[in-house]
């Protein structure tokens, strides 16, 4: 039997989702994000039970991170290379907190039951809800929209608050026929939101070719691969679509890379929605979306995090 090696990483919440990152690129197949916060979030009642979340489960402060990678000959060598690239996000000004890591052993049986207690259908917008592959699901209200992800394989389950901000402005802002770009596509989970809500064409790239794989799966187990097209690729580099909406769910120090090539490949009156901006980076995107021919329509918060909804002029 196949044994797996759990590393925990307690950290901060705005270091979950490149420390998420950082595992998948050392090969973690899944990753677990353990945040008190989720003890304190009122949950409705809407789906006929209440989870009951045990306090034990979660840190009194900060956020735990577990990724499982398999137990080989590299995992010492693997451990060191996670350890490193974690302490370097210092570098780009990422409060990484306590950043205690450990590491244990689990065998394949225990982590696959371990890793769908924490997965259960989430209304994350007006008309979305998450639903993981495993969970039978049926739809509340007739306007619903489902999006089944496979969280097992991808980069969030699509409840983070930058991703549910990103899905909230697609949901607002893509019309039928629209052609949208999602860059830095992760799980997929954007793609497939723009393509339910009526896109003819969605573009959706990475740079990270685990993330390629993983969209283009969950792309298919969605049913909307005809309409959506998956590239690696970097940021907008050599993109000649002209797009109605672009949405970027990335780091703030990634948005401010592109958004001259973001106006570049809007149609004028065209959309870009930009989250995963944390407070410290707001005025500094906020400069780099103006300057780039931008007027800010909106910006919304979520938790610690922020989302422009920007137009071209």
């Amino acid at each position: 039997m196949l044994k797996w090696s759990e590393i925990s990483i307690h950290t901060t919440n705005e270091a979950v989702e490149p420390i998420s990152n950082i595992l998948h690129e050392a090969g973690a197949s899944g990753v677990v994000i353990e945040d008190p916060l989720e003890l304190v979030k009122e949950r409705e009642d809407q789906f006929g039970e209440i989870y009951q979340l045990n306090p034990q489960d979660y840190p009194e402060e900060g956020v735990i991170v577990k990724a499982y990678l398999p137990v080989n000959s590299f995992l010492g060598e693997t451990v060191d290379e996670i350890k490193e690239a974690v302490n370097n996000l210092i570098l780009f000004n990422i409060d990484i907190g306590k950043n205690s890591v450990s590491v244990s052993e689990v065998n394949e049986e225990e982590w696959a039951i371990a890793w769908k207690k924490y997965y259960h259908p989430v209304k994350i917008s007006k008309r979305f809800t998450v639903v993981p592959t495993w969970e039978e699901y049926t739809p509340v209200s007739s306007d619903e929209l489902i999006i089944e992800l496979d969280p097992g394989m991808a980069f969030g389950t699509g409840t983070h608050p930058t991703t549910v901000m990103s899905i909230q402005g697609l949901e607002r802002f893509v019309k039928k026929d629209d052609v949208v770009i999602d860059v830095g596509t992760g799980s997929g989970v954007l793609s497939i939101a723009a393509a339910v809500l009526g896109a003819k064409k969605v573009t959706a790239l990475d740079l990270d070719e685990v993330a390629v794989q993983s969209a283009k799966m969950n792309i298919k187990l969605n049913k909307v691969h005809p309409v959506v097209d998956v590239f690696q690729n970097n940021l907008l580099e050599g993109i000649q679509v002209k797009a109605d909406v672009i949405v970027a769910n990335i780091l703030a120090e990634v948005i401010v890379r592109f958004t001259d090539a973001a106006v570049q490949c809007l149609k004028p009156g065209g959309y870009f929605i930009t989250a995963g901006i944390i407070q410290q980076k707001k005025d500094e995107v906020k400069e780099s979306i103006e300057s780039a021919g931008f007027q800010i329509e909106e910006t919304v918060q979520l938790e610690d995090w922020i989302s422009f909804i920007a137009k071209r002029k």
